[in-house]
């Protein structure tokens, strides 16, 4: 069997079981919904504090909200040691992570297009004119939470305390994809909008070299 049908296999899987409980996608959007609410009650901005600080809240939002989702990638395969049976499968390791990367992306991605819309008018934003570029932004800025957190999940998914240890491996790996995806949200948010093309080109590479890096050591992340 190839690799993209085996992760289609296995995203149509996740899927599934998402659309059958809602456990995900409930939690996630509620949890995101507070996080952005609160900020917005605790600073209570201006227009101008809104552009200027809002990108930094609604990034920590989408990090909240993906490290809640991501955790049970793998760990909810470990019950009734479903990730043995998909080891023991003929399909290659990297079907197995790329299609959990897949299914995270999408998660997390409907969990942003809820919450955003909520951001904008909570801090007053507009985002007509900007909202090509600022998808551009939240596609690649998702991409390189859930792909990075994919693996760290993968990898935290034996230990005792995977739900301290995923945090703790993932935030300090993410921070420079934070920081780029907050300057471009920024720059999106300023007046005149602008998309700087710096940042962007950073979250691209950032995206390929941890699916790359993931690619080369889907082997290892699998197995025991």
């Amino acid at each position: 069997m190839s690799t993209a049908r085996a992760a289609g296999l296995i995203l149509a899987k996740e899927l599934r079981l998402e659309l059958r409980t809602r456990e995900l996608l409930n939690a996630t959007v509620v949890f995101g919904i507070v996080v952005v609410v609160l900020f917005s009650f605790a600073f209570d901005p201006t227009v101008a504090e809104s552009r200027k600080y809002g990108p930094g809240l609604l990034w920590i939002a989408f990090l909240f909200a993906g490290s809640l989702m991501l955790h049970p990638s793998f760990a909810r395969e470990q019950s009734n040691d479903t990730l043995d049976a998909l080891r023991l499968a003929p399909i290659s390791s990297f079907a197995i992570l790329s299609g959990k990367m897949l299914a995270n992306f999408i998660f997390l991605s409907v969990a942003e297009l809820i919450l955003v819309p909520i951001f904008a008018m909570l801090y007053n934003i507009s985002l007509m004119g900007i909202l090509a570029s600022l998808v551009l932004v939240l596609v690649l800025g998702t991409a390189g939470i859930t792909v990075t957190g994919t693996v760290f999940a993968a990898i935290a998914a034996h230990a005792r305390m995977r739900e301290l240890l995923l945090p703790l491996l993932l935030l300090p790996i993410l921070a420079p994809l934070l920081i780029a995806a907050v300057e471009a949200t920024s720059s999106l948010l300023a007046e005149p909008a602008a998309l700087d093309r710096a940042w962007v080109t950073f979250l691209a590479a950032f995206d390929i070299v941890f699916l790359t890096a993931s690619w080369l050591l889907c082997d290892f992340l699998v197995e025991e």
